[in-house]
């Protein structure tokens, strides 16, 4: 029964990736965009960012690069300080227009003691039938907006 079970749960699962929508598709690997920054998941990174890839973070205080967003991943991992307990997205909306999809919409962070909301643009291209994240734009909502 267990040897029957295992192709059973790989057909089922390639289903469901088939019987997705490109936009469920983006939106479910954008989640794991989230995911992977909590969790500082290298190798979820390495494999989805484009070597294009560039992060505005809020107002432009900093902009980064592949190389150094799997830095910071691979320091965390290492043992540096990371203080962010979780990120929630909401609201999300996918666009797909030929090989490039846009997901946008708000995560919150928290970091403590109270979380921020941000408001994310993430462009992403689809190379030889791949998504790769190419730019993710952030922005911080002020707590008085969000009242």
């Amino acid at each position: 029964m267990k040897y029957l079970l295992t192709p059973l749960l790989f057909f089922a699962s390639l289903f469901w990736t088939f019987a997705q929508t490109p936009e469920e598709q983006l939106l479910q690997l954008d989640l794991g965009w989230e995911k992977a920054v909590l969790n500082s998941d290298v190798d979820f990174l390495e494999n989805l960012l484009a070597d294009e890839f560039v992060w505005v973070h809020n107002h432009a205080s900093l902009i980064d690069g592949k190389e150094q967003a799997i830095g910071r991943a691979k320091r965390i991992q290492a043992g540096q300080a990371n203080d962010t307990r979780n990120r929630t997205s909401r609201d999300q909306q996918v666009v797909i227009l030929g090989e490039t999809g846009v997901v946008s919409g708000f995560t919150v962070v928290d970091r403590g003691p109270s979380p921020t909301t941000y408001h994310f643009m993430r462009t992403y291209s689809r190379i030889d039938g791949k998504w790769k994240l190419l730019g993710n734009h952030t922005m911080a909502i002020p707590e008085e907006e969000l009242k």
